[in-house]
């Protein structure tokens, strides 16, 4: 695996190869001194044309544990605001030593174009472009439902047979399409749950399947229930007429939480629009997984960083 923007393109037994090594850092996490000489003499910079921060802290974490050196670049107040073009910036960070940059930018397919160019001689990590993917987000997801369905056995599992409902914006989620590809792959099936103004087109054409009751998606009895965030900030239009009728529809309240089985999963890539999507009821009961989450993400990108930069398993050992 040369970068990660996709995970499209990552194989079975690719992904648990980086989840079992995230369970390894998960370890290193639990020690007094939670932190490995790996990266060490190694540069990495956080590249973000986005605010965020949940997932540029988690990766500043995820390298400082491996002992690199990291340079978080933000696009506000430097030169990408007067102007400069990725690619400027891409060879000012290459002239710079980059051995790794972390990317994030409101463009699909932006990490991809840094992967493919010669403007840098770096890992590429997509921590988000545009509408296209986030497959770190994807990976921690997998990792945490991994981790409640196997427990300490979870080293070599992957999710075969795991039923996953993912409800809300599909339309703008990054998020969504990356766990469509990556839970795919490791043997899940996948509902998604929506209006069907929040659907894209191409949907179709993935490997799902779409619902838009979202009473009868969980009657069922889902393994997992992923919610979504309404990303106000990406819709231009109206793709619901209230906020007031999302909620009673498509959100996840006390009722339908009483009515799930005591051992689903619920989840949520944050940050939470309390009383839309989930309410805090859900949000907070012993059934979600969104604490979890935050906490195996630092895991799940210490693996990424570490296989990308350094090799394999066997040399975490």
């Amino acid at each position: 695996m040369k970068h990660l923007v996709s995970t499209k393109s990552i194989s079975r037994d690719e992904a648990i190869d980086i989840l079992d090594v995230a369970e390894d850092m998960s370890d290193v996490a639990g020690r007094e001194v939670p932190r490995l000489p790996a990266l060490r003499g190694k540069t990495i910079v956080n590249l973000f044309y986005e605010d965020s921060t949940r997932t540029k802290i988690s990766f500043e974490v995820a390298a400082k544990r491996l002992s690199a050196d990291v340079i978080t670049f933000s696009a506000k107040g430097s030169s990408v605001s007067k102007g400069e073009s990725l690619k400027d910036t891409a060879q000012t960070l290459a002239a710079m030593g980059a051995d790794a940059v972390i990317v994030r930018h409101p463009a699909s397919g932006a990490a991809e174009v840094l992967a493919r160019s010669s403007w840098i001689d770096a890992k590429i990590l997509n921590a988000g472009d545009g509408t296209h993917e986030h497959p770190t987000q994807a990976l921690l997801d997998a990792f945490t439902i991994r981790r409640r369905l196997h427990g300490d056995h979870a080293r070599g599992h992957g999710l075969d047979g795991c039923r996953v409902t993912i409800v809300g914006d599909i339309e703008h989620s990054r998020v969504a399409r990356s766990n469509v590809w990556l839970l795919t792959t490791l043997g899940a099936h996948v509902t998604l749950v929506a209006p069907a103004t929040l659907l894209p087109p191409s949907v179709r054409a993935w490997p799902v399947e779409v619902a838009f009751d979202l009473d009868h998606a969980l009657a069922a009895g889902p393994d997992v229930v992923m919610m979504l965030r309404i990303q106000a900030e990406r819709m231009h239009e109206s793709f619901f007429p209230t906020e007031r009728e999302y909620s009673t529809h498509w959100g996840l309240d006390d009722v339908r939480m009483r009515r799930l089985p005591g051992n689903t999963l619920v989840m949520h890539p944050g940050p939470m629009n309390r009383g839309l999507e989930i309410s805090s009821g859900a949000a907070d009961s012993p059934m979600s997984t969104v604490r979890e989450q935050v906490a195996n993400g630092v895991s799940v990108r210490m693996a990424a960083l570490y296989l990308l930069l350094i090799g394999n398993e066997a040399e975490v050992a």
